[in-house]
């Protein structure tokens, strides 16, 4: 089966749910379901709230389990499909939510529980979907032509470059202290520190670019515009984490006032950038009328929020500016509403789909 947008050479589509349903149209960007979970239990366990930190971390695995079952089904049964998403100029970036997924799961394993065995596997994993994943996007968005204009190849899925990145680096220095020889494996969480940098740089200015001088129509400011903030989150969570390293390795003790300056500098410009996310938010729904209605690419607002909590908190441990505690609070309780909300929708999304399916069934039969 082809897609109608399949019918031209370019299929300038935004992060929204396909024409297909069920398993043929599963949007690979499912993923940040996982993401955000993840990030908001870890946020809640920074702040005491171990009951439901746990809860979510078990429903985060069996999602994570469930997700990666879906993903291959479709690659078994709709490969077709499959490979279109991921050689698609603006779709392919949906995909490197496996890998942030993948090191956010990682980080519940080493900071929540005693299996950091677990941990350890899930990085090599995580690193070894960075190369595939990564170097498909952007040689796809390199040697595919026709190559569409700015304004329709790029949105802000292409930020979810610098979250699995960052991921990596993260997760990397949580577990380096498990392996034998811990200096590859900080310097990997270094190095990829750094990548994540550069290609925010690249990509921030590009989106904003978009914003200043094109048209933007309030449909096409879907919530994946958010990890503008939530990628200098996770960006300011990983030189956090690098800095608490730092006893741990001689190179980076000596890049210690770099890291803390650089990792400063992310945080506040992440802090810089809620304020004019929500307007923008807000003249989608109120001034540009488009409906409120769950989608997948919802769980990519909910990320950077309990991504911002988490950076925060970590902050405050690593440069003791205990005066931004309770912004670190604020935005996990946020997050959370934010979460459960997103839930709700996608519940009532799944029952609503199933209710059609079934009187459509019926009424066939009938």
């Amino acid at each position: 089966m082809i897609r109608p947008e399949e019918t031209s050479n370019f299929a300038p589509r935004e992060n929204t749910l396909p024409r297909e349903e069920g398993l043929a149209g599963f949007f690979p960007g499912y993923f940040a379901l996982v993401m955000a979970t993840g990030i908001v239990s870890l946020a809640m366990h920074h702040h005491g709230i171990e009951r439901i930190s746990k809860v979510l971390f078990w429903f985060n695995a069996a999602a994570y389990i469930f997700l990666w079952m879906v993903t291959l089904a479709r690659f078994a049964f709709y490969r077709k499909l499959f490979l279109f998403d991921l050689t698609h100029h603006s779709r392919a970036a949906t995909f490197l939510t496996t890998i942030a997924a993948t090191c956010v799961l990682g980080a519940q394993f080493a900071i929540l529980t005693p299996g950091i065995s677990v941990a350890k596997a899930l990085w090599c994993f995580g690193v070894l979907l960075w190369i595939v994943l990564s170097y498909t996007f952007f040689t796809v968005i390199t040697v595919r032509e026709p190559k569409p204009p700015l304004e329709a190849g790029i949105n802000g899925a292409w930020l979810l470059a610098i979250v699995a990145t960052e991921s990596i680096s993260v997760l990397g220095t949580l577990v380096a202290p498990f392996f034998r020889n811990s200096d590859p494996v900080l310097f990997i969480a270094l190095a990829a520190y750094l990548v994540g940098a550069m290609l925010y740089v690249f990509f921030a200015t590009l989106i904003l670019y978009r914003w200043m001088f094109f048209r933007m129509q309030p449909e096409k400011l879907t919530p994946d515009y958010w990890i503008d903030m939530g990628a200098l989150a996770i960006t300011t969570l990983a030189g956090a984490h690098l800095l608490r390293a730092s006893p741990q390795w001689s190179l980076l003790q000596n890049l210690a006032p770099f890291l803390t300056g650089f990792t400063l500098f992310f945080w506040a410009t992440g802090t810089w950038w809620i304020p004019l996310l929500l307007i923008v938010e807000l003249w989608r729904h109120i001034f540009g009328r488009v409906p409120l209605v769950y989608g997948p690419d919802y769980w990519s607002f909910v990320f950077p929020l309990g991504m911002y909590s988490a950076a925060t908190f970590l902050l405050i441990r690593v440069t003791g500016l205990t005066f931004l505690k309770p912004l670190a609070i604020l935005f996990v309780y946020i997050a959370m509403i934010a979460w459960l909300l997103t839930f709700a929708g996608m519940l009532h999304s799944l029952a609503r789909s199933s209710l059609k399916k079934f009187a459509f069934r019926k009424k066939s039969f009938r």
